[in-house]
Parts: structure tokens; C-alpha cells; sequence
């Protein structure tokens, strides 16, 4: 079996964290990957460390058409048996292309769950426009494919999975803290990036209330974009103290490894979380989270027992479920031990891969993949 995946660019967003754990699980099991990225883009240097061969076609501008016959000639050359789409503009550059392969075309570009698809021009031109040429169709969250109206008949959701060899190799807990210049003994953090998607904005409101009530917690956003230097104007000089940005951070498996407790803000009147990576981060470090409602947050935060759901916008709902967290320490400690159990038996890289290979063998085999068990 050969995989032909095809991508966007190689940023450090969260499918692309999944596309590198998924290619490392094929070559874990001596499954031939080639991979296309239609960028030179890559800032996830892990990609360059997989055995797989690489092909970079640069785009003078999103639609550009002079990388046609060198997508088609790559695509001819790799013999591939699944042609795997990892976003919307590689599907959309597949679609004149896929009608002429013998390769069963896999469209696992569903990483998000939002309110109202029909609403969202993007995402109704992209359903639209690749649903119906795809012998399957992937979202990494149940809520995704509801959202999506995916067709039952040619879709699975598949978890995310998550490499436990990224945790293995941590920097010293007060390393960490030395770098940061944190002396509370409690730490709240918030990986993401500073884009419309996510709100930043409750996050800091609510770090604003609990610091009100007590000093003992430092406050981490981490992360770049372009609302970052509108979003430090919200923190108080009082504050600016506690409630620390850090820019974007490699190793930020070391980060999380301080933290208390993990928050994860949405806007979810733009955007709607698939499986967050940020949120299984948190969880394999043993970190109970505190996340908006939303998308498919519910599939991996169980509320009261990993965690706690609270409502979108409200940093009152948030800080009190922080301060709860923070004032209980048994309680906190027992939710990231549940948090880091239900990771490693449910959202491992074996799962997933193992998942991704079923679906690849029931398209070969003709077989109805609705029937598949994950």
C-alpha cells in the first residue's frame, strides 16, 4: 500500500500536528508515504526528520494553475494507492485530477465543527465543491461530520493520536520557570493562536478576575498572531506580572508541563474546535482543562472528571471554575490523572493509525466503511 498525501503549507497549526503524528504511524508500520505540500512553508521541522519523500510546489499566488502539470506528474509517478487530501485548497486542486486515477481518493480535510457550515462561505464552497467526487470523507471529531452533514455512507471520524514520545524528554520543571521568571506556585496557560478563531479576550478577562481574589497564579499565553499586541493592551500594569506572553515557543511540551490547569478559549461564532492538539497536550501531561463549549471539545474535556465546560464569552463562568480548580488541590490532581489516563487508551498514535489504515483497506477492498469499528 502507497499513501500520496497532499497539504496546504506546513505551518504549526493543529492539522498539521496531526499529519505528522499520522505519517509517522504509516512508516511505523512499513506503509510507503510521499507527501506534497503546496508551499515551501514548513516550520514543523519534525517533517524533514520522517522517511518520506517530499515534494515542495510553490504557488505564486492560492489559485495559481502553473503547478498543474507538475502535480500531475508527481501524482502519475508515485503509483499511489490512496491520494489523501490535508486541506481545502489541495482538494480543490485534486478535484480535475482524481476522475482520471485508479487511487480512491481520501478527504480527511474536516478539523473543525462550526455553529452553521451554510453561513460560512469557506466551508460551504469547500463541502460543496469536494464532497461529492471523495470515496471517503475523515473529520478528527464526531462533531465535525454532524456539522458538516458529511454523507453517512462515505465518512468516519477519526480521533486524533498523540506520539507519548513527545513527553518524554522534558526540561526540568524550574528550568522552566527560571526562563519565565514565575515564582507563584500556580501556573494557568493557553496554547493557541492569537487569530480571530480563538478567544484570547475571556481568557485574559477571566486571569484579570481570579488575580483579584488571589496573587499565587501566573497566567501564560502562548502563541503568535495577529491580534497578539491587541490583546496585551487588556492586561492591567498591575497584572503585567502575572499574566505573561511568550510568543510562539518550540518544546512546548515543557511549558505545559508547569501548568496547574490548561485553557483552551474559542470564538465560537467564527469557529467551531475539532479535536484540539492543545487540549491533548494539556491531558497526556496529566492537566485538568478548563475549555468553552463547543465543536468537538465535549468528545475529549469530560465535564467533571477531565475537566470543566463552561460557556462561550464568559470569563465569569471561567474564573470560577479556575479558582474552584485552584482551591482544591485533590480534586485537581485526580482530574489530571483521569485527563492522562483517557489519552493514552483512547487517543494514542496506534489507535489512530491503526484506525487510518482499516478505512485505506476497506476502500481497497471495496468494502461499505460505515461498518468499520475504530
Amino acid at each position: 500500500m502507497k499513501i500520496l498525501t497532499i497539504t496546504d503549507a506546513f505551518g504549526t497549526g493543529g492539522k498539521e500536528r496531526r499529519l505528522i503524528e499520522l505519517l509517522k504511524g504509516l512508516r511505523k508500520e512499513n506503509i510507503a508515504c510521499e507527501l506534497i505540500v503546496l508551499s515551501d512553508v514548513v516550520q514543523y521541522e519534525e517533517l524533514y526528520t520522517l522517511d518520506i519523500d517530499i515534494h515542495f510546489l510553490k504557488r505564486k499566488y492560492a489559485k495559481d494553475p502553473g503547478i498543474y502539470w507538475d502535480l500531475i506528474r508527481i501524482i502519475r509517478q508515485s503509483k499511489a494507492d490512496i491520494i489523501q487530501s490535508w486541506s481545502s485548497m489541495a482538494s480543490v486542486y485534486l478535484l480535475p485530477i482524481v476522475p482520471f486515477v485508479k487511487a480512491k481518493f481520501v478527504n480527511a480535510i474536516i478539523a473543525d465543527a462550526p455553529k452553521n457550515v451554510s453561513s460560512s462561505g469557506n466551508a460551504s464552497v469547500r463541502k460543496r465543491l469536494t464532497f461529492p467526487f471523495s470515496d471517503a470523507i475523515i473529520s478528527n471529531s464526531y462533531a465535525g461530520l454532524q456539522a458538516y452533514n458529511a454523507p453517512k455512507n462515505r465518512s468516519v471520524a477519526i480521533h486524533n493520536g498523540f506520539d507519548f514520545k513527545r513527553v518524554n524528554d522534558l526540561s526540568e520543571p524550574e528550568q522552566v520557570r527560571n526562563r519565565f521568571n514565575i515564582t507563584t506556585p500556580f501556573v494557568v496557560g493557553m496554547v493557541g493562536k492569537f487569530e480571530d478563531r480563538k478567544d484570547y479576550d475571556t481568557y485574559l478577562k477571566a486571569a484579570t478576575l481570579v488575580l483579584e481574589s488571589r496573587r499565587d497564579v501566573t497566567f501564560l499565553a502562548i502563541g503568535d498572531g495577529k491580534n497578539l499586541e491587541q490583546i496585551r493592551l487588556l492586561v492591567k500594569e498591575e497584572d503585567k506580572q502575572q499574566i505573561l506572553f511568550t510568543g510562539r515557543q518550540t518544546g512546548v511540551e515543557s511549558i505545559i508541563n508547569i501548568f496547574s490547569i490548561g485553557v483552551l478559549a474559542s470564538n465560537d461564532r467564527i469557529h467551531g474546535e475539532g479535536i484540539s492538539n492543545a487540549i491533548l497536550e494539556y491531558m497526556v501531561l496529566g492537566k485538568p482543562v478548563v475549555a468553552t463549549r463547543g465543536g468537538g471539545t465535549a468528545e475529549i474535556v469530560i465535564d467533571g472528571e477531565t475537566g470543566y465546560i463552561v460557556e462561550p464569552f464568559n470569563p465569569q463562568d471561567m474564573a470560577s471554575q479556575l479558582l474552584h480548580l485552584l482551591s482544591n488541590d485533590t480534586e485537581r490532581e485526580a482530574m489530571g490523572k483521569r485527563s492522562a489516563s483517557l489519552i493514552r487508551q483512547e487517543f494514542s498514535l496506534e489507535k489512530m493509525t491503526d484506525s487510518y489504515i482499516k478505512l485505506y483497506n476497506a476502500l481497497l477492498d471495496k468494502r461499505p466503511i460505515q461498518e468499520l469499528e475504530f
